[in-house]
């Protein structure tokens, strides 16, 4: 509960007026709740006894404003605390996106998209209900106890003890009970980020599911977690069940000591009708929000467990760190000078060495696993070294600023990322002025341009979610425009053309000879054809480079390579 609010306090504390507004509400709440049961003392006295005719006027409109009061003071509590809870989640769920995405590489790999679809979802939706629900019921339960005890000493001291002794014999049961609550919480929310997972693994692959029949094999796999979080659930209930009749019971004890010990009083004319009446009103009232406040701490346990969370995430530092220096110019040099990589305990890349210039194409090639993706992603600094230096213009590439280096490369894999958007915003991807002249002649480079005039809106036809409206190769061919319109000085290919037919590489090769004829054009692929073309290969095996030169030398010169050669795609 104190981490909660301590977490949130920076953005609390800005929305000072509105929590006047919900005190100021809350206090008329108090009066009216207190007011409620002190009328009861004139209405039995004044009214009922002593036969006042005044009274029978006055205690209807009493009734009427008191409730009258009560019902403005919580419209104005909802309003404004719900919009202080909406308001502060609303940010806090864009604060914890922007954490996640601005995270390393590593850590979006490590961890399940499933999983962090839940944190930015469910478990702020859990700390919104807190915000939103919980805190205002918590603030104004309390005032009302506060008052209303207050108010019940004031009416009788010594008959108040047998009503107040039965609230600190809740408390043990009740921190029993928040502790079982908060570690289902816990575990619910666990299991629902699994659901997450498997529903997103689920809807990704459909295409392999229906062509292997695996639905069934699916459906179980999925109502294995389901239920699983069910019976989490059921738990969670079982337990916060417990909280309401325990409350219960000790608030009928106490109001039966306080019915026969008032009742003496009555009796032997120490208190009168109407002032046992007032009391045992108050009593009544007051159990209200102490079951309340008890109901309320079971569901802050669910809160707590939530904020645990996404306090994980949001405590997480990115190890990639930015640099000052600004890249304001063309990317002209590359250098990898003894550059090692680690990952999960064995290099990826040992002992690198190679320099890029301007206007070079460098090919990679390698069997499977030998470290070519990840030297380009060490480019994209998706990676750091853990020994060894590369520089760009040189300059370590760690000093650069993240956003100014990125700003002159272009990646394209053969994962192609197609977004829900026009197909031109999808070429200018992250510019929100499209230059439509750009896109066209990025379209044209990339061999995209008949295809996409093609469409029912041109390029301004909405893709499909993951681009389905496309085929394969066409969605690999806006990939490359997308690299093409960035004008990037230094272009990596990662199997980039992996789904193209040969006419259509060789006719986006010889459009992209001529433009990257002063960039630097590093390449991963399986093709003699654009293997052939470049100014130097690397061979890599098990992250060493072990042969370097052109198609020709190493054909005579490299074993490794001859045999790979055996194996590219003609």
């Amino acid at each position: 509960m104190k981490e909660i609010i301590k977490r949130f306090w920076p953005y609390i504390k800005e929305y000072k007026f509105h929590y006047l507004l919900v005190i100021f509400g809350g206090i008329l709440i108090v009066i009216s709740t207190a007011a409620s049961a002190h009328i009861m003392k004139p209405l039995m006295d004044d009214m009922f006894i002593a036969k006042k005719k005044e009274m029978l006027y006055f205690i209807p409109f009493a009734l009427i404003g008191i409730y009258l009061t009560k019902a403005i003071g919580k419209y104005i509590q909802t309003i404004f605390m719900e919009y202080i809870g909406q308001s502060i989640v609303t940010r806090f769920r864009e604060f914890l996106l922007t954490h996640i995405i601005t995270q390393d590489m590593a850590f979006l790999y490590i961890n399940r998209s499933g999983e962090l679809i839940s944190r930015v979802t469910n478990d702020i939706g859990r700390i919104q209900i807190f915000v939103a629900n919980i805190l205002p019921d918590l603030f104004r339960d309390i005032l009302a106890v506060i008052a209303l005890i207050s108010y019940i000493i004031y009416l009788n001291p010594m008959l108040s003890f047998y009503t107040l002794v039965v609230v600190p014999l809740a408390i043990i049961p009740l921190m029993s009970i928040a502790r079982r609550l908060k570690k289902y919480s816990h575990r619910s929310q666990e299991k629902n980020a699994d659901i997450v997972t498997r529903l997103t693994e689920v809807f990704n692959n459909s295409e392999i599911i229906k062509a292997n029949d695996t639905q069934e094999f699916e459906l179980k796999r999925f109502n294995v977690q389901n239920w699983q979080f069910f019976k989490i659930n059921m738990k969670t209930v079982y337990i916060g069940a417990l909280v309401p009749p325990l409350m219960e019971m000790l608030g009928v004890a106490g109001l039966a000591a306080v019915i026969y010990v008032g009742g003496k009083e009555v009796f032997e004319g120490r208190m009168s009708v109407g002032e046992f009446t007032a009391f045992i009103t108050a009593v009544g009232l007051v159990f209200e929000p102490i079951r309340k406040l008890s109901a309320t701490y079971a569901k802050i346990q669910d809160a707590i467990a939530a904020s645990e969370r996404v306090f994980e995430v949001l405590d997480t530092k990115p190890k990639i760190v930015d640099g000052e220096k600004i890249l304001s110019e063309d990317i002209k040099k590359i250098e990898f000078q003894n550059v090692s990589l680690l990952y999960d305990g064995s290099y990826a890349l040992k002992n690198i060495n190679v320099t890029i210039n301007a206007g070079e194409k460098l090919a990679l090639v390698g069997d499977s696993g030998g470290g070519k993706s990840t030297f380009l992603a060490m480019l994209m600094r998706f990676y750091d070294s853990d020994e060894g230096v590369i520089k760009i213009n040189e300059s370590n590439i760690k000093a650069y600023n993240l956003s100014s280096l990125k700003h002159h490369i272009s990646l394209v894999t053969q994962k192609v990322y197609i977004f829900q958007d026009s197909l031109a915003a999808n070429v200018a991807y992250g510019e929100e002025d499209i230059d439509e002249n750009r896109v066209i002649e990025a379209l044209k480079l990339a061999d995209a341009y008949e295809f996409s005039m093609a469409l029912e809106n041109g390029i301004y036809t909405v893709m499909s979610e993951a681009g389905t409206n496309l085929s394969g190769g066409q969605r690999q061919r806006i990939s490359i425009a997308r690299a093409i319109y960035k004008h990037a000085s230094l272009l990596l290919f990662d199997e980039a053309t992996s789904a193209l037919d040969n006419e259509s590489e060789k006719r986006i090769q010889k459009a992209l000879d001529s433009y990257t004829s002063d960039k630097i054009t590093i390449t991963i692929a399986h093709r003699l054809s654009t293997i052939a073309h470049a100014d130097k290969i690397l061979v890599l095996q098990k992250g060493k480079i072990v042969s370097i030169g052109s198609h020709r030398e190493l054909l005579e010169n490299s074993e490794v390579y001859q045999r790979l050669a055996g194996t590219f795609v003609k």
